[in-house]
């Protein structure tokens, strides 16, 4: 149930429910169907991502397991997912019991992923997402020349669904308050490795708010198509997102120390990196 709450698919008099809700006498609570997997029908991970979950290991805990997820591998199941990280993470670990995603990163960002083993742990987290708290910094490739003023960009995103089904974020007036801090990292002669602070926790939010800027995110095959402000220069393409979650500081569950983990870049954005150093490279 906890689940469905955080993913947004309970309604409380038809308004999304939060975790921190408390029902009234009259209220109506919509909860949608459920179809319940059956012990045994969650495909088994396999061997390869069995050892790539271990060699992703950054730091371990009685309460946290922070990881280096691997660009293309979805964190939980869905949309034709039959098996995410955190579903092998529970197979591979039932002890845990249900270990649960303490926050979320898309398919094909690599990075930093913290996975709670517990309940407390997991409410701690959450209680600090919530007052902001929690700082990620993200290194992305972006496509141009990106300005060495722009330096934060403050605009409101929304979820949509289009016609065909599709769901995607777009800047609107009606969307939520989303804030993004930006600084040059390197340049060169097509493109810009930036790092990026989230003020929010908006879905593909950095991602939107380059494309907003002008500077889309390489191998961003989402909103790539949608910024016709940067001429594509066919050496700057890319295969893969080049959007990596590079570090997380937040407090520790129960002690409150501070605690700070960073994330060698993924094979495939440090070989994009190298790639375009040595075809791209600006000397100015």
């Amino acid at each position: 149930m906890y689940r469905l709450v955080r993913r947004g698919e309970v309604r409380i008099n038809k308004k999304r429910a939060k975790p921190e809700s408390r029902l009234a006498v009259g209220d109506k609570v919509r909860i949608p169907p459920l179809v319940m997997e059956q012990p045994g029908t969650l495909p088994k991970p396999s061997p390869g991502l069995i050892n790539a979950l271990q060699e992703a290991v950054l730091f371990e805990d009685a309460d946290l397991l922070v990881l280096n997820k691997p660009a293309g591998l979805a964190v939980h199941l869905g949309s034709g997912i039959r098996l995410g990280l955190i579903e092998a993470v529970r197979q591979i670990q039932p002890e845990w019991g249900e270990a649960e995603l303490a926050h979320r990163l898309d398919r094909d960002t690599s990075g930093v992923l913290v996975i709670c083993k517990n309940m407390n742990a997991l409410v701690e987290l959450q209680a600090q997402f919530k007052a902001k708290t929690v700082c990620k910094r993200y290194h992305a490739l972006v496509q141009g020349n990106w300005p060495a003023e722009l330096l934060e960009i403050d605009a409101p995103l929304q979820r949509v669904l289009a016609g065909s089904g599709e769901r995607f974020v777009r800047v609107s007036k009606e969307g939520k308050p989303s804030k993004t801090s930006f600084a040059v990292l390197e340049r060169f002669s097509a493109v810009t490795l930036l790092e990026a602070r989230p003020q929010t926790g908006r879905t593909h939010q950095i991602r939107v708010h380059c494309q907003y800027a002008g500077y889309p995110i390489l191998g961003d095959e989402k909103y790539a198509q949608n910024s016709g402000k940067v001429a594509k220069n066919p050496q700057a393409e890319a295969k893969y997102l080049c959007l990596h979650a590079a570090e997380i500081t937040f407090k520790r569950p129960g002690s409150g120390a501070p605690l700070t983990v960073q994330a060698p870049r993924d094979r495939t954005f440090a070989a994009q990196v190298a790639r375009i150093r040595k075809k791209l490279s600006n000397s100015d």
